[in-house]
């Protein structure tokens, strides 16, 4: 009994060392840093239950803080195979997402988990997965609203904003704030720390998931909760490398893929987000709130007209569609909830 024993463990050891020198390294890019929620929560969360799923396989080696490919080129770092995997902001690549960035337009959604069933439901219902035929996706999400933050001018009224320099993260967010009168400035979200300190721009438009992540809490004091844009998000994987793998470990991948992952990375957005706003508040900070600015006489105007302005814009570029996309989008509210 002792010896078979033995035989079976030495099997097995032999069997684990086995998987060990074959598997399969994935590198994941990102540009959050390694300290926070989102690369722990969701990144590392799915890396390890990719290894768990494939039992060895597979090895994922996550590089946080855009240290294998910068954010604004991290989607083609994927396609180009820099990276096997890539997690990023479609808005860092200027115009390649148009129809995926409807989601971010004024109305659409409300909270994180809500405009990620609506973004994801979008991509599986083919309105958008002409946009990513270069690679395999993952999953799409998005961030919670994203607001204005400033550090010395106090905003309550879009006339607050006239000259103001204000970060924009995407198109979508550049068109809102050139209808509301502010100068945007386009910029990736390591970048703006050091922008604002020395004074490059006098605000911000982030999530207040964001806000806490990269330290902006602690350089600014006014906050307004306009919600005129929410984030979109993308996890994709290089094609060849996803065909490389096993008939095993590409079902794997199938399985960490999709909007359970989708809703996995909106709760954990939808979390924080309250977790940066208490910061806010700790620090004695000044928040105004629009409760609902499509209805608000000082607010709408402004509002539809930029997204009237965006939506004109992908029509002229041909994307007959667009509307139908953003009425879609609209009606998927109910859908998916709140």
């Amino acid at each position: 009994m002792k010896r078979a024993i033995s035989q079976g463990l030495i099997v097995t050891l032999a069997a684990t060392a086995s998987l060990a020198a074959h598997a399969e390294t994935l590198r994941l890019s990102h540009f959050w840093p390694s300290a926070s929620a989102v690369h722990k929560e969701i990144f590392e969360v799915w890396a390890d239950s990719v290894e768990e799923a494939s039992q060895g396989e597979l090895d994922v080696q996550i590089f946080p803080s855009g240290t294998l490919s910068k954010p604004d080129h991290a989607y083609q770092g994927a396609v180009d195979g820099i990276s096997d995997i890539a997690a990023s902001l479609q808005g860092y690549t200027s115009g390649r997402f148009p129809l995926s960035e409807i989601v971010q337009l004024p109305g659409i959604s409300s909270s994180a988990t809500q405009g990620s069933c609506i973004l994801q439901t979008m991509f599986d219902e083919g309105l958008i997965d002409s946009e990513y035929e270069d690679v395999k996706v993952l999953f799409l999400f998005t961030t919670g609203p994203a607001y204005l933050h400033t550090r010395s001018t106090e905003i309550q009224s879009p006339s607050d904003l006239a000259g103001l320099r204000i970060r924009r993260p995407s198109d979508v967010a550049g068109e809102m704030l050139s209808s509301l009168g502010a100068d945007p400035i386009g910029m990736p979200a390591p970048d703006i720390y050091t922008s604002l300190q020395r004074g490059v721009m006098d605000g911000l438009s982030f999530p207040w998931e964001a806000m806490r992540v990269f330290g902006i809490n602690e350089l600014v004091d006014y906050h307004l909760e306009v919600p005129y844009y929410s984030g979109a998000v993308m996890a994709v994987m290089n094609r060849d490398a996803f065909e490389a793998l096993s008939d095993e470990a590409r079902a794997v991948i199938d399985q960490h893929s999709g909007m359970a992952w989708s809703q996995v990375a909106g709760e954990v957005y939808h979390r924080l987000d309250a977790v940066g706003r208490d910061e806010a508040l700790e620090q004695g900070d000044t928040i105004h709130t629009v409760e609902d600015p499509l209805s608000d006489p000082a607010w709408a105007g402004p509002l539809e007209e930029g997204t009237e302005r965006y939506l004109t814009r992908l029509e002229e570029r041909g994307l007959d569609n667009a509307r139908e996309v953003h009425e879609r989008a609209l009606s998927l509210r109910d859908e998916c909830g709140e």
